[in-house]
Order: C-alpha cells, then structure tokens, then sequence
C-alpha cells in the first residue's frame, strides 16, 4: 500500500531515503553497516492519520482520492472537526454532514487538550448544535467565501467564544496550525513521491555537514 514505510540513512555527507536499507550507500558504494549507530537507518513517520480515529480534531484531505494515492499539491482539499467518536463533521455544497468514512488519509489538528475535562464533555452536544444553524444550509454555500473552511473555523471560533477567548482569524489558524503540518506533510509526499520511481533518493548534506 502507498504507507509503506519510509527509512533515512546519513552517510557519506549525504542523506539517503529508500523503502529498505541498501547494503551498500548508494551514494559512495562503502558499506552502510560500517557507520555504526550513526548511520543506522531512521524510520520516518507518516504525518497522515486516520481521521475517524482522531476525537475533536481539525482534518485536513483531499477532496478527492487521498494524499498517497496520487496527490498533485495543487488540487482542492476538504476539511472537517471530528466528535469525541471520529465522526466526521463538515459541509459542503449540498449543506452540513456527518461522515462515518471518507476520512481515512488526513492530516490532523487536535483541538481539544486532555485536562479540558468540561469541553471535552460538552463538544459533541456543541458541534451538533452548532452544525444545524441555517448558517449552514446547502444554499448558503459559496466556494470561495462560504465553505467548508469557513464551518470548521466558525465553529473553533463558536468553542473560543463560549471560553471567553479571542477568535482566530482564517489567516492566523492556517499560520499557526494548519501550515506547519502541511509543511511536514508536503516533505513527507515528495518522498514518497521520488521513491516511486527509484530504489534510492539522495539528498546531499552541505559542505562542513557531518560525515556519518
């Protein structure tokens, strides 16, 4: 499946990426068991979840198809905030839903931190609330100002006020949440990426970088 894992090997002023460790460097030809620990291959972890296993969360996919199963970096993505359940909250076009499955590939924000004990008990009964507002309603939806981000942050929003809390703007969530993820996810896809192709994907170290 496309998850396979990922593995780095440091060598010879040089990272190497690959799906199972070469013998040899790719790079340099020396053995790599020679290295030692330092050159031990790393397992990288794959910054995807599985959203309806991630209670109270922002969700970040495809709109369709999945991140490894193709994904350009340019085609539309969706987004939806989960129950304590993993259902899977979110609107479009045809109005507000709750999704069972679909949200199998995402990358994923948590919202709620463990010692909120009473949001963490009332959040269900908030998002269903909030979810049935006319708001909401098929025909209010407009892809550029009226969307399925605008649902999602309305509703963090909704939770922020409720705490007395300022809201975040569309701007300020996406710096501050949304863009390092997908940062992390967009290095994670451009090797995965490149190593459909080939066995080994080299990357080297700039000059004074260590050796091992």
């Amino acid at each position: 499946r496309g998850a396979m894992a990922l593995l780095r090997v440091r060598h010879c002023r040089a990272l190497v990426y690959c799906r199972r460790a070469p013998p040899q460097c790719p790079a340099c030809g020396g053995p790599l068991g020679a290295g030692g620990l330092s050159s031990a291959p790393v397992r990288l972890n794959c910054p995807f979840r599985h959203g309806h296993g991630q209670p109270r969360a922002f969700l970040v996919k495809p709109t369709r198809g999945s991140f490894l199963g193709g994904y350009d970096g340019s085609s539309d993505l969706h987004v939806g905030i989960t129950d304590s359940r993993g259902l899977v909250y979110n609107y479009d076009q045809e109005g507000a839903h709750r999704a069972h499955s679909g949200w199998e590939q995402c990358i994923c924000i948590p919202l709620v931190q463990p010692d909120m004990v009473e949001l963490l008990q009332q959040w269900d009964n908030l998002l269903v609330e909030f979810s049935e507002g006319e708001a909401w309603l098929p025909h209010r939806y407009d892809e550029q100002e009226h969307n399925c981000y605008t649902f999602a942050l309305a509703f963090i929003n909704h939770v922020l006020s409720r705490q007395g809390k300022q809201p975040l703007s569309k701007g300020e969530f996406t710096e501050r949440f949304v863009i390092p993820q997908s940062r992390r996810a967009s290095r994670y896809l451009t090797l995965h990426q490149e190593l459909a192709h080939r066995d080994c994907y080299i990357v080297p170290l700039p000059e004074g970088g260590q050796s091992s």
